[in-house]
């Protein structure tokens, strides 16, 4: 779904964009669950994975971004 090399190559908003995407599709998938027009019930947990792995690297480059004040 989501590969992290393509993730290392986007920059920060690109990464806020992709992740409130990814919610947003979470989001209407349980709606789906719910009203049982789900097919693919692993497609739950591959989005919660896509949300984690996007967030990390977006945690990463903000990180990065901003210099630590402990050096």
């Amino acid at each position: 779904m989501v590969n992290i090399n393509e993730l290392n190559n986007l920059d920060v908003s690109a990464l806020e964009q992709k992740a409130k995407s990814l919610k947003n599709e979470l989001f209407t998938l349980k709606f789906s669950k719910l009203t049982g027009q789900v097919k693919d019930t692993s497609l739950h947990r591959k989005l919660r994975v896509a949300i984690a792995q996007t967030l990390t690297v977006l945690k990463v480059k903000q990180n990065l971004a901003t210099p630590s004040k402990n050096k």
